[in-house]
């Protein structure tokens, strides 16, 4: 069996509170976009792991993959072999996205299913993007990303260029960064009621100045995204990517075959 489980975007990003676990609530617009791993799924003697594709390097104990095993008791045994396509420490949900994918597989295959309830609080458990991924659709978020609404938000007639630079963002040093505060306006009234060209007056990504003294090159990639037309820019999540998104896809034709750049579109 393959799976292909697809990266998102952050259409702003909210800090707006510390809790005392140490998890922070946020506000974002999450949209799931055309920029797929690959994860083949076969029944094994034994329950295995092969990786290709860009490197994984972190430790063991940490895969998402392996923490989907180790939570959905199966009887069967499954080999799963995954191609890294989606950038690690991008801020895309590359590895939330494989985790959830594989939750919802395994699910198929147990003779007792989940219900929709738990199958939302494992994937919690296993990563904070992880939720967004069971449905995978535009979703207004809020909590710890971990509350969902719908919004009224068209953009996939739109073009997205995403750019990932070499350089990574861990997660905790942009968190330790970031002061949470309330945001001068509601994301998910100006998302349904500005157009996108009055996006950049009211939405912010609150650990985009953050990266941007992190990472030289993302102001010289926001300048290009800008003079070819792009009507909104940002970056994405608490990753290093910079994305814009393009009425007109013959704007974008200029970075194809860039390094490091990915032209998709929103896919639910």
């Amino acid at each position: 069996m393959l799976l292909f489980p697809n990266a998102k975007i952050n259409i702003g990003l909210n800090i707006t509170r510390r809790l005392r676990s140490g998890y922070h609530t946020i506000e974002s617009c999450f949209c799931p976009v055309g920029i797929h791993d690959i994860i083949e799924v076969k029944k094994s003697n034994s329950s295995n792991l092969i990786e290709t594709g860009i490197p994984i390097t972190c430790k063991e104990k940490d895969n998402l993959l392996l923490k989907v095993l180790n939570e959905i008791k199966i009887d069967k045994s499954y080999s799963i072999h995954l191609h890294k396509n989606i950038p690690i420490g991008s801020g895309l949900g590359g590895g939330s996205s494989d985790a959830a994918f594989l939750i919802k597989y395994l699910n198929t295959k147990k003779e007792t299913k989940i219900s929709k309830k738990n199958i939302l609080e494992i994937a919690e458990s296993i990563g904070s993007d992880c939720p967004f991924f069971i449905d995978n659709k535009i979703q207004y978020v809020t909590g710890t990303g971990n509350i969902f609404d719908e919004i009224s938000i068209d953009i996939r007639n739109k073009y997205i260029v995403i750019y990932s630079p070499d350089e990574k963002i861990s997660t905790s040093d942009a968190y330790q960064a970031i002061k949470p505060k309330k945001p001068n306006y509601n994301l998910k009234d100006v998302l349904e009621n500005e157009n996108i060209e009055n996006w950049k007056n009211f939405i912010k990504n609150d650990f985009e100045e953050f990266a941007l003294k992190k990472i030289n090159s993302l102001k010289k990639i926001k300048d290009s995204l800008k003079n070819k037309g792009a009507k909104y820019i940002s970056l994405s999540g608490s990753g290093s990517s910079v994305f814009g998104v393009f009425d007109d896809k013959k704007n974008t034709d200029y970075f194809i075959g860039h390094k490091n750049t990915y032209i998709t579109k929103v896919i639910s």
